[in-house]
C-alpha cells in the first residue's frame, strides 16, 4: 500500500468470505462511499475473523502475500478509488 502500511480490504461484492496474506488489517466494508468504519481487525493466534460491521469473514491463507486476498479486487488501494 503506498499510503499506509496496514493493508485495507473491503467486500463490495458480497463473498462468503475472503482469504487475506495478512493476520492485521484494516476492513472497509464495501467502496467508498458506501464504507463503513475502518476497523482493524487483529487474527491473532486464529486463522479467521468476522468483521463486527459487515460480517465478512476473513481467512488467513500463509500462501497469499501479506496485503493480498483472494478474490483479488478485495484490497482497497486509496488511490484507485479517488472519487
Amino acid at each position: 500500500m503506498a499510503d499506509h502500511g496496514t493493508p485495507h480490504f473491503h467486500n463490495d461484492s458480497g463473498f462468503v468470505r475472503v482469504e487475506t496474506g495478512s493476520k492485521e488489517f484494516m476492513c472497509i466494508g464495501a467502496l467508498p462511499p458506501f464504507d463503513h468504519p475502518h476497523i482493524y481487525l487483529d487474527m491473532g493466534g486464529d486463522n479467521e475473523i468476522v468483521c463486527p460491521y459487515c460480517s465478512t469473514l476473513f481467512s488467513y491463507q500463509p500462501s497469499l502475500k501479506s496485503g493480498t486476498s483472494n478474490p483479488e479486487n478485495c484490497v482497497w488501494i486509496k488511490e484507485h478509488h479517488i472519487a
